[in-house]
């Protein structure tokens, strides 16, 4: 009962962090005289309150979820992938450039070679670090993160020069954006709103990541080495390979989170001269939302309609009780806070329990003796 007891409050911590972040947020509301009650009502009805609304939760959750889904692999396989931000851009200009190029192709076609350009994109992005990090001991955190300095320069060289919208080329305010993409090129609608089939490709990608982890031997290698690489490496699996393979799937997920964003949504390619104007920051909330999953790639898709109704409806809470925008993006800072501490707090109560567990489950002295004397009759 109470292993039950411990593994349920395990399983409560994000929702409970949660809840404590938007509780801080409440008395941050207090102080500047609006109603927490009427500000929170209007978050809910902005992510929530129409099948409009709950589209646009849904198209925002869809990059979260795809990000969530690399970050799973590569935090259990003990390497950090921070540089979802740049995967993103990297895929998204690979996928955007087939779209531009082969106009005479099919649109099923095209999408498909976008999506796949996308995945291979970012697995590229991915997979230095881990070379890096594998090969060289080079910290995964701060390669991933100058990856991502790289990208987005990379990026506003791309659209202010060679992929630039031919329309904006000649003027003298030029608009950092590529053409926009065909119609046949579009990812299909799933309602009559912006919903998108990007959406019903990460749930399926979910699943599959998931028979990945956890019912397959790549799974399984990935996994071992980030419970122990020691271990792993004396049972002869080839750690190195495996989290160089970590940070590739990673990134490659995030590339395709790219790819869909553009075919998806935007139809081309438009930045602000930074990460978050093309990303909207998505590379870092999916890793938020896998933490708040526990990095499990089902436990991915609430944790990311989550944050995706977070984004979404903290616009309209804006709108309405006329709250600063500062406000927002302290709401939601609050929030990857507070889950990211809970998770450090499980994996101590975890290390605690398990550190516990010989003690506990150790034979009495008396029941030693008593095995002793059978052995010897």
């Amino acid at each position: 009962m109470r292993l039950r007891f411990e593994t349920l409050i395990d399983a409560l911590l994000p929702i409970l962090a949660t809840l404590a972040a938007l509780a801080v947020g409440a008395l941050m509301l207090l102080v500047l005289k609006v109603n927490p009650i009427e500000a929170y009502a209007a978050l809910w009805d902005g992510a929530f309150g129409s099948t409009n609304a709950f589209a646009e939760t849904l198209v925002k959750a869809t990059p979260l979820l795809l990000v969530a889904l690399g970050i799973c692999i590569s935090f259990r396989g003990d390497v950090i992938n921070i540089g979802g931000e740049g995967q993103m851009i990297i895929g998204a200009v690979l996928a955007t450039w087939i779209g531009l190029t082969f106009t005479g192709l099919p649109g099923w076609l095209v999408i498909t070679l976008a999506m796949l350009a996308g995945f291979l994109g970012g697995a590229v992005w991915g997979g230095i670090p881990g070379v890096l990090k594998a090969y060289f001991n080079v910290n995964e955190i701060l390669s991933t993160v100058m990856m991502n300095a790289i990208a987005v320069q990379l990026m506003n060289f791309l659209l202010r020069g060679p992929m630039i919208d031919p329309s904006q080329a000649e003027l003298a305010s030029k608009i950092p954006q590529t053409a926009r993409l065909e119609d046949a090129f579009h990812l299909a609608r799933l309602a009559p709103t912006r919903l998108h089939a990007g959406a019903l490709i990460a749930v399926i990608l979910a699943v599959l990541v998931y028979i990945l982890l956890w019912r397959t031997t790549l799974g399984y290698r990935i996994r071992a080495v980030g419970q122990s690489p020691h271990a792993s490496r004396y049972a002869g699996i080839k750690v190195s390979r495996y989290m160089v393979l970590a940070l590739l799937l990673s990134g490659a997920f995030a590339g395709l989170a790219g790819a869909v964003q553009v075919y998806g949504v935007n139809y081309r390619m438009i930045t602000d001269g930074s990460a978050s104007g093309f990303t909207g920051s998505a590379g870092f909330n999916g890793i938020v939302a896998a933490l708040f999953g526990q990095l499990h790639p089902l436990w991915s898709i609430p944790a990311s309609i989550l944050f995706g109704a977070l984004l979404v409806g903290a616009n309209k809470m804006q709108r309405m009780v006329q709250v600063p925008s500062a406000l927002i993006t302290v709401l939601n800072g609050l929030v990857v806070v507070f889950v990211v501490s809970s998770e450090i707090w499980r994996r101590r109560r975890q290390r605690r329990r398990m550190a516990a567990a010989p003690d506990a489950e150790a034979p009495s002295k008396q029941d030693q003796n008593q095995v002793q004397k059978e052995a010897n009759q």
